[in-house]
């Protein structure tokens, strides 16, 4: 398996004398920092030294010193840099810290000057208390973040994404026809995500749903032109593979991959093969080479969209999902994935007559004369 840094351990050693290195440039005020502070970032010396260096840390790959320096900038610029708690409350997102994001936001509230700004800053309160409610299965932040959802909705009653988020939380609450209510207030009111909308249907339709561990919503255009969403796949099971042409381990599971797109052909299975390569030409080139038949999209080395949103980082990595759109474990090496991928499929299959006998018995039968 690869990841973003090297592994070996004179690697290692090189990375932590930097790491060195660069705290003491720190603590010495060796740190560049720009003329000129971009809007919203810290105007003070000292907190625009300690906001640079918190940037420095993010290159580093050390997210939990950034939010730290991030932090410690607000408080040098008199609490009143957005670019700081903006940049610590993302980062705190992405390594589960919750309770920091919370605290963050809360931090943030007392400076905003705009009821827009408010109902922002109580969604992401909220989004932080649905998180940590979803990691801990603990009902009471559930609770908190629809306080918040709605505190936001009173402040901004356009921001149509907050019915979403408020119909998630209904649903983990297990109150579900105010949950289905909240998702048609935000299919009738939202005009700008498109690729949301097929999951608030999903989710209109079975709002238990809304309480699985879904595969994140996403729309590509694969290397043949085809348009392609997650949601519109509901009903077959899905295996997705990050890989790239430069990935050892990836050129040695292509067979493997392969053989699994030929084997299960004309089966409610679809693969998709999701490059992280940054040369196009270099990939278009490996997959006609290669005879990668199936569907192939580029989404850019670690930090594209969609590779993001899967929270890969190291590829290989592949991930089966079932024919509701629940996201199942990372099968990395799994040498058991074609046997797991037959029940799957199976299971797909049976949904699929359940579903046509379901029709058949709504459809009004004709007198015949």
């Amino acid at each position: 398996m690869l990841r973003a840094s090297g592994s070996a351990s004179k690697a290692c050693l090189a990375i932590v004398a930097l790491l060195l290195i660069f705290a003491a440039g720190l603590h010495a005020g060796g740190l560049s920092v720009p003329d000129k502070p971009k809007p919203g970032e810290p105007t003070d010396p000292k907190a625009r030294k300690t906001f640079a260096g918190a940037e420095e840390w993010v290159k580093r790959g050390n997210k939990g010193a950034a939010i730290d320096d991030f932090r410690k900038a607000n408080k040098q610029d008199g609490g009143h840099c957005a670019a700081c708690l903006d940049r610590a409350y993302s980062l705190a997102m992405e390594t589960g810290e919750y309770k920091q994001a919370e605290s963050m936001v809360s931090d943030w509230l007392p400076q905003a000057q705009s009821d827009a700004m408010r109902a922002t800053l109580h969604f992401r309160l909220a989004k932080a208390f649905q998180q940590e409610g979803m990691t801990g299965k603990n009902d009471k932040c559930f609770s908190s973040s629809c306080d918040e959802f709605r505190a936001a909705l009173a402040l901004d009653p356009k921001f149509a994404g907050l019915h979403l988020g408020l119909g998630v939380s209904l649903a983990y609450l297990h109150q579900n026809d105010a949950a289905r209510a909240e998702f048609k207030a935000f299919l009738d009111q939202d005009h700008e995500n498109p690729t949301y909308h097929q999951r608030a249907e999903r989710y209109v339709e079975r709002v238990e749903l809304a309480r699985a561990r879904m595969a994140p919503p996403f729309e590509v255009t694969t290397i043949d032109g085809r348009h392609l969403s997650m949601d519109s796949l509901a009903g077959k099971v899905v295996l997705i593979d990050f890989w790239a042409t430069w990935c050892g381990p990836c050129r040695e599971a292509l067979p493997h991959i392969r053989k699994i797109a030929q084997k299960f052909e004309g089966q409610p299975l679809v693969v998709v093969s999701i490059s992280l390569d940054s040369d196009e030409a270099k990939w278009k080139d490996f997959v006609a080479k290669n005879g990668m038949t199936w569907l192939q999209y580029r989404d850019g080395y670690f930090n594209g969209p969609i590779a993001k949103q899967f929270a890969v980082n190291a590829i290989p990595a592949t991930f089966s999902i079932d024919a509701d759109g629940v996201l199942e474990d990372q099968h990395v090496g799994d040498a058991d994935i074609e046997g797991k991928l037959k029940k799957m499929i199976a299971q797909a299959v049976e949904l699929s007559n359940r579903k046509i006998v379901a029709a058949a018995a709504d459809k009004p039968s004709v007198e015949t004369k």
